[in-house]
């Protein structure tokens, strides 16, 4: 076998086929974990898992996990640590005897093997730390936004209806689109709430054009003119139309469910109450407010019931008046003053 320094150093890393690290194996084309490939690039290593239940594929490996369990753990199996500090001395001097240990078939140890082949190979780290990152596959909808961890990115509107990658870190949001990277914007925390990159928007795209607010109104228009008028107040509410897509498109969904007569119910409901919005609907909904008398509005004030124990305020004023010519128990001359 070459154990040049050159050759040493285009080993690739020999791992088993945990869930974890290969999504599905084959003997051929092995899919490897995007984020677990990620950081083999990052540090300019290859990953070739070995077969599955061919442990001998990476012996080398499962020899020195057998050295470590005989000559590290057996030996200090009846001692007792009281710091992580005093364990860590301790494996680090059963670690150096095993390096100095000399071989019994080969010449030399493993420390001076490391001096000879591996240390000239090795590489310099990389000049900036790696970070980790989520990865995952989700649809644009029509409002050209994807949703990701509960928070809605833009994503050019070519895209629209076409599922993308995505790669989610601590600071940042990437979109990948056929391998290519297509948007990127900092993560945000704000649950429910919209990012957008104004590049995104379409100009004058025709196609873009079959998704227009005015066709949201109007397809709205087609279940009741209440349920017309809710998407128009929550297209209004938006700083950009196109972030209200998604939710007229649920409201119009709950059609399906509960029917027209009740969704315009709810609607009715919903604009007398200042509450156009999708989770607000479809609470009225499960919840069979629709079907419920409207609640009274500010301009149509409670009627009082005619009752012989409510007198008015024209009463007050004529037992005033009987009682002293002023009207004002407090005016000088009256009998309480």
């Amino acid at each position: 076998m070459d154990l040049s320094p050159a050759t040493y150093l285009r080993r690739p890393h020999r791992p088993d086929n945990p869930k974890t690290g290969v999504q599905q194996p084959c003997y051929y084309e092995p899919v490897i974990n995007a984020t677990y490939q990620e950081v083999a690039d990052h540090y300019g290593t290859a990953i070739l898992p070995t077969r599955t239940y061919a442990a001998r594929d990476k012996a080398k490996a499962e020899v020195a996990v057998l050295h470590a369990e005989r000559r590290i753990l057996a030996c200090l199996r009846h001692h007792q640590f009281f710091s992580l500090a005093e364990l860590n001395r301790a494996v680090r001097a059963c670690l150096i005897a095993i390096n100095q240990r000399p071989f019994q078939k080969l010449a030399g140890s493993r420390l001076e093997l490391f001096h000879q082949l591996d240390q000239p190979a090795l590489r310099p780290l990389p000049a900036y730390r790696y970070e980790l990152g989520e990865w995952g596959r989700a649809k644009a909808n029509i409002d050209y936004h994807v949703q990701v961890d509960w928070h809605c990115y833009s994503v050019p509107y070519t895209l629209t209806l076409h599922q993308v990658e995505y790669r989610l870190s601590a600071r940042t949001v990437e979109f990948y689109y056929q391998g290519r990277r297509v948007a990127a914007h900092c993560r945000s925390q704000v649950r429910g709430g919209f990012t957008t990159d104004p590049a995104h928007r379409p100009k004058a795209h025709q196609k873009h054009l079959e998704w227009t607010p005015s066709r949201l109104i109007d397809w709205a228009g087609q279940i009741g003119p209440q349920c017309a008028e809710v998407v128009r107040h929550l297209l209004a509410s938006k700083p950009h139309p196109e972030q209200g897509y998604r939710s007229c498109l649920g409201i119009m969904r709950l059609a399906r469910t509960y029917g027209h007569p009740r969704l315009e119910a709810a609607c009715r409901r919903a604009l007398a109450l200042d509450a156009c919005t999708y989770q607000s609907l479809k609470s009225m909904l499960k919840t069979k407010l629709d079907q419920q008398p409207l609640p009274p509005t500010p301009a149509d004030p409670p009627t009082v019931p005619a009752h012989e124990n409510l007198r008015g305020q024209g009463y007050y004023q004529v037992a005033e008046r009987e009682v002293h010519p002023t009207g004002d128990p407090r005016a000088p001359g009256h009998p309480l003053t």
